[in-house]
């Protein structure tokens, strides 16, 4: 079996435990997963099955949307519920919290909207001198990851509601909604921390076309027939189609000429999918104008 499953991951396991669970239940030899999902988090959690492993990249570098809930009161060692509280910023007595004016807050998720550099959380997979900074946050020595460039692209849905916000957040891959909802409460100066999380969309696939991880471990049937096949995938990259001889070219990694292309884009140019004349997807190519029209960087047959 080759191609993507979509499973809606429940609060609970680990990314790995979910990849671990579908393995043995469906009895697939090679399944990845394509971005991690905290063990509190649900939601769209795509697993990579035979060669489309190889493609894992792509997937993993895609946009994702989340349904963020942040609770505001105090801030954790792990930015979200399961950790120790770190500092308490509400009043003790009744929890309150000071909420800004409505355009006062717009104006403050402005600071996170855009391009701008992400401390990931302490308990995180980063390596720090080659050591995961979760390792070192357990054994309470430093832990401070150095910041990435993320990208938010919209933060939306905004709704609050006693000590809960909750919004919609569409970013970059690598985005961290737990620093997100730790540098927030910071900025509000009241603590914050991640309370609930869901993925609604990973690159191009969405809730609805994920399964349930406990449908797939009572019915393995039913999660071959959710399969995404190879063919369908990455549709929204450009497509060439090669002669039976661009296939065999294909296959043995041999860079494409213009008579290898039963047809291509008026403009090539970047990652094309190279498809045979049946549309089976036989590569992910690359224009190499300096080594000939396009070399089939990663072949999946």
């Amino acid at each position: 079996m080759d191609g993507v499953l979509v499973i809606d991951k429940p609060a609970g396991p680990t990314s790995h435990d979910v990849v671990a669970r579908v393995r043995r239940a469906a009895r697939w030899a090679k399944v990845g997963h394509t971005g991690t999902l905290d063990p509190m988090a649900t939601g769209v959690l795509p697993l990579v099955v035979g060669r489309a492993t190889r493609l894992a990249r792509f997937f993993s570098a895609s946009d994702k949307i989340y349904e963020a809930e942040v609770r505001l009161g105090w801030a954790t060692d792990t930015y979200d519920a399961q950790g120790a509280p770190t500092l308490r910023g509400a009043d003790e007595a009744n929890r309150a919290v000071h909420w800004p004016a409505p355009g006062d807050l717009d104006r403050l998720l402005d600071r996170f909207r855009g391009r701008y550099p992400q401390a990931p959380p302490p308990f995180s997979a980063k390596k720090i001198d080659g050591v995961r900074a979760y390792s070192l946050a357990r054994e309470g020595r430093p832990a401070e990851p150095k910041a990435s460039p993320v990208t938010v692209h919209e933060i939306s849905g905004v709704a609050c509601e006693g000590d809960r916000l909750r919004l919609r957040i569409r970013c970059s891959a690598g985005f961290y909604v737990r620093s997100f909802a730790h540098d927030l409460g910071a900025a509000l100066g009241v603590g914050a921390h991640l309370s609930a999380l869901r993925r609604t969309q990973s690159g191009d696939f969405e809730a609805a076309d994920a399964i349930p991880l406990d449908v797939v471990e009572r019915d393995a049937h039913a999660a071959c027939q959710r399969l995404v096949p190879l063919e369908r995938l990455l549709g929204s990259m450009p497509t060439v189609v090669v002669t039976e001889e661009g296939a065999i070219r294909t296959r043995h990694g041999n860079d494409l000429r213009v008579e290898d292309l039963v047809w291509r884009p008026d403009v090539l140019a970047g990652r094309v999918r190279v498809l045979d004349g049946q549309g089976i997807l036989l590569a992910i190519g690359e224009a190499w104008p300096e080594r000939g029209l396009l070399h089939p960087d990663i072949v999946v047959v």
